[in-house]
């Protein structure tokens, strides 16, 4: 779209009226702005493909105004994130438009919203896809009036964007199903011409594509590798406080946002976390803490990447991803939020091997296996309804994997689902190899882009901007590569290194005692003896403890190191003392005394007593049990409590990996059955997987 297709005198005069009750009578549209207003009122179908900051909010504000004056119907926009909700929220509301929402924070009030709607005392509405497909909203939409559709993050519908979802992708059947004469604008700023030619097939018929350059002037870019985690830590310890403003760094685990932000505060450096809970008590916390960075009252923001695009700040000075995104366009993202409305930005990248590591699993895991799915339709197809619970009873496949393929089958139209049963379709079932196998092959590629950004020459601006097929990409001149020097230095200093080091080697997680069953035991699924709270030395395979503990699971000798009894006598000392535990046992194994070592290793170190409290039988490996319901019933089978023993009344149970918890929970619930009054589990490293 250019300036030459504006046609509506009418309609531009009315818009530029709406800028200037907004902004002044000196304030004029961005290029492209009103010309995809225009395109959006004359009924077209319309893509924004434009930087994030450029406006595109404001097209689909000014024309929910303008239709509303005109007597159309309400605006529905779509929009992924809360926070964002809130940012548009207050925006709209600005322009005196009557806005509201629909999401999880307000199921309380949805049918009071609802009724607004249909009674068309509201001008715009912000959905998130799930809510939108929710039975009540589902219902309402008979109902109401719909002026406009607008998908925010359009990029989200596309099968080959960097962050499709499936919640998303149900909205090509409400795009279908749209009259004609209803406009659609879909916003992005993240889409390479694959994404586009993919949106627009999906938005059907004529479509009008506003791409704008996505060069982001203010942003000066460097690149560090850095494997180690403690020199991350160091770095952005050493590094922050000589940045201007405030900034954010983002994370990709919860964990890594409370352990990050707790060792920025304990060093002199304000800095909150920020993710979702799903819990009231986490949305007021981040509320707080949303507020306190807009108005500069903390210096750093460490936040998960899914909530982290959400802010809208102007003066964002500095961003930090603490791990290498999958690819190109998920890092424009993140930068993305910096340097919106101040003239110079930092934004870095640290990188290393293990980032590599998690990519990979991500794009290996992204879709159901032929197996799975194959498994599911058989099952499903036998029954004449079939519920979760059942389906995981029968199936032994982990919980997260299999309700992705139910995602995947029911959004294919092969299953359907009422409330939490599950039914075949008459629609015929076909696994759609090729297509997985193509899009896994586009993200490899994708990947290894992003992997190569640590190595270009290239202006790393003109490399981030190519990779979205943006022909105007040129040098930008204030990154390192242009400047051919550090903007920030990549060496660690030695104290701030040994204050990380330090601050890592304390952390201990936390092992959260299993309260339920999966399914009833004597009419109830309340675990009767559960444990204790317990603890963890390391995540399996992070640096320090749990790099040593993954080599010596497997190493010859089959001993795990001095080292790691020493540590977890230092850190279990305070805490068998204070819950007056006088006895350490272990989980046993039939294929290796490792733990056994490890354990009666430790109890010396303690000063307590070694005992074989419990048994083991032939049963399968835990480690081949893939969800709740057949880990637990595999350990119930599997563990006994040791004939002619003395049961202690606390204990120490020590295992040497972690996972789902069942075989600590099962062989706790074993012991206080035969008479234990109290059970502490600990292990060395949990493996499981988990965003937490």
């Amino acid at each position: 779209i250019t300036q030459m297709d504006v046609r509506n005198d009418s309609i531009y005069r009315r818009a530029v009226s709406v800028l200037h009750s907004l902004y002044g009578d000196d304030a004029v549209f961005r290029d492209g702005q009103y010309e995809a207003i225009e395109a959006t009122m004359t009924r077209k179908r319309t893509l924004l493909v434009q930087k994030t900051g450029w406006g595109k909010s404001l097209v689909y504000f000014t024309c929910t105004k303008l239709m509303r004056e005109e007597g159309a119907g309400v605006t529905l926009v779509v929009s992924p994130l809360l926070v964002l909700m809130q940012n548009q929220l207050e925006a709209a509301q600005k322009m005196g438009l009557r806005c509201d929402v629909l999401n999880s924070t307000v199921r309380e009030r949805m049918p009071d919203i609802l009724d607004s709607l249909k009674h068309d005392r509201l001008d715009l509405v912000l959905v998130t896809p799930e809510t939108l497909f929710g039975d009540d909203v589902q219902d309402a939409l008979k109902d109401i009036r719909i002026g406009l559709f607008v998908i925010d993050e359009a990029h989200c519908i596309s099968d080959w964007g960097h962050d499709f979802r499936l919640s998303y992708g149900n909205l090509r059947s409400v795009v279908a199903r749209l009259p004609a004469n209803v406009p659609i604008l879909a916003t992005t700023a993240t889409a390479n011409d694959r994404v586009i030619e993919d949106l627009e097939k999906q938005l059907g018929g004529e479509v009008a594509v506003s791409r704008g350059p996505l060069t982001r002037d203010s942003l000066a870019i460097q690149i560090l590798p850095m494997p180690n985690k403690a020199d991350r830590y160091a770095w952005i310890l050493q590094t922050v406080p000589k940045l201007p403003g405030s900034g954010i760094v983002y994370c990709l685990t919860k964990r890594d946002c409370r352990y990050l932000s707790e060792f920025l505060n304990q060093n002199g450096v304000s800095a909150r976390p920020y993710y979702s809970e799903g819990t009231e008590e986490g949305e007021q916390q981040n509320q707080v803490t949303e507020r306190m960075f807009q108005n500069n009252e903390i210096k750093v923001i460490v936040a998960t990447v899914k909530l982290g695009r959400g802010y809208d700040t102007g003066d964002i000075s500095f961003v930090i991803p603490f791990q290498m995104p999958q690819n190109i366009v998920s890092y424009y993202q993140q930068i993305g939020r910096a340097g919106r409305n101040i003239p110079l930005a930092y934004v870095f990248l640290l990188c290393g091997k293990e980032d590599r590591d998690i990519i990979d699993y991500f794009i290996r895991t992204a879709f159901p296996t032929e197996d799975e799915s194959d498994r599911l339709m058989d099952l499903i197809s036998e029954h004449d309804g079939i519920d979760g619970w059942e389906l995981r009873s029968k199936l032994n496949i982990r919980r997260n994997r299999m309700e992705k393929a139910l995602s995947f089958l029911e959004n294919d139209g092969f299953v359907r689902k009422e409330r939490s049963v599950y039914y075949s379709t008459p629609k015929p079932y076909l696994y759609d190899r090729e297509k997985y196998d193509r899009i896994t092959a586009i993200r490899v590629r994708e990947a290894e882009q992003m992997k190569g950004i640590a190595e270009t020459r290239q202006c790393f601006s003109q490399y981030v901007v190519g990779a979205l097929d943006d022909k105007t990409a040129a040098p930008c001149g204030k990154c390192a590569n242009c400047l051919g020097r550090e903007l920030f230095p990549a060496a660690v200093g030695e104290e701030y290194r040994k204050i990380a080091a330090d601050y890592i080697g304390k952390i201990v997680l936390p092992i959260k005692p299993r309260k339920r069953w999966p399914w009833k035991m004597d009419d109830t699924t309340v675990i009767q003896y559960a444990n204790q709270p317990g603890l963890c030395l390391s995540k399996y395979g992070d640096a320090g403890f749990g790099e040593a503990v993954k080599h010596d699971k497997y190493s010859p000798e089959k001993r795990f190191r001095d080292e790691l009894v020493d540590k977890s006598a230092e850190i279990l000392l305070p805490f068998v003392r204070e819950n007056e535990i006088r006895c350490v046992c272990c989980v046993p194994s039939l294929r290796s005394d490792l733990v056994k070592d490890f354990s009666v290793r430790l109890a010396k170190a303690l000063g307590l007593e070694f005992v074989d409290l419990l048994c083991k039988n032939g049963r399968r490996q835990q480690k081949e049990m893939e969800n709740s319901e057949h880990q637990c019933r595999n350990a119930l089978d599997s563990f006994s409590v040791s004939l002619d023993v003395k049961i202690p009344e606390k204990v120490l149970l020590v295992d040497d990996v972690v996972d789902s918890k069942w075989t600590l929970t099962v062989c706790g619930y074993r012991l206080m059955e035969a008479g234990c009054q109290e059970v502490y589990p600990y292990a060395l490293a949990d493996s499981s997987v988990s965003e937490d």
